[in-house]
């Protein structure tokens, strides 16, 4: 078993590049990200000015929200039951609620691909 204090010890005399590029192989080796580096970081004695300077992970995951249904409600709800794979109750109230989030955490080609089909039939769409 690793020496636990050696470890800390190392840790702690790294700078904030070399962190950084530790955060980046570990997220590689174990398939995860660790979006709370840079408190880790700052709270092993880096300086918080240098955190900041961190770069920033380009978001991965989007929702797609239904703005405005259009002329087609109709139409819509197709689609929406062809999007989701809901059943026609399931679709028509998502259609007929405010705002309503027809997809959460998709790609973004997915994210684009759906707005696309529902501008296509006249609803209004955004992508956060």
């Amino acid at each position: 078993m690793a020496d636990l204090n050696k470890l800390v010890e190392e840790l702690s005399s790294l700078t904030l590049l070399e962190a950084a590029e530790l955060k980046k192989m570990l997220e590689e080796k174990w398939g995860v990200t660790a979006a709370a580096a840079p408190v880790m970081v700052a709270a092993a004695g880096g300086a918080a000015p240098a955190a900041a300077a961190a770069p920033v992970e380009e978001k991965t995951e989007f929702d797609v929200i239904l703005e405005d249904v259009g002329p087609k409600k109709i139409d819509v709800i197709k689609v929406i039951r062809a999007i989701t794979n809901l059943g026609l109750k399931e679709a028509k109230d998502l259609v007929e609620a405010p705002k309503s989030v027809v997809q959460s955490g998709v790609s973004k080609e997915t994210a684009e691909d759906t707005k696309k089909k529902l501008e296509e039939v006249g609803a209004k769409v955004t992508i956060k």
